[in-house]
């Protein structure tokens, strides 16, 4: 793990490439945090902009909650907030819109129609 982002350096090489081009620095530039962020923080803003979803949040979360109870077991107003945190955010991670369940449903379709009924639904189980 890299001690100042807490996160290995195969992670960050992950993140770096799905961030901002290297030469692309608008977004740095006319952050509208920019102005106040040091080069440090504005490296792993533009780190934090290439992630997509929220599973790392979530796990986090977990981590800190657990930390919470074994270090402060009688804060149960600070436990219920981060525990109702984590719900939102798993409500959040797992909710789609009703366009996405009509592709899905659709691309399901597609895939037992052209594929599974005519070679045969038992050879795809196996």
């Amino acid at each position: 793990m890299s001690s100042s982002t807490g996160y290995s350096k195969r992670r960050l090489m992950k993140m770096a490439r799905r961030g901002v081009s290297k030469g692309n620095q608008n977004k740095r530039k006319n952050s509208f945090y920019s102005q106040v962020l040091d080069e440090a923080k504005k490296f792993q803003l533009e780190q934090a902009q290439g992630i997509e979803g929220i599973d790392e949040e979530i796990a986090i979360l977990r981590l800190k909650l657990r930390e919470l109870v074994e270090k402060q077991p009688d804060r149960l107003d600070l436990q219920l907030a981060a525990a109702n945190t984590i719900a939102r955010l798993v409500k959040t991670r797992y909710n789609i819109t009703k366009e996405q369940k009509k592709s899905l449903k659709e691309a399901i379709a597609k895939v037992l129609t052209e594929i599974a009924i005519p070679v045969g639904v038992k050879a795809l189980i196996r």
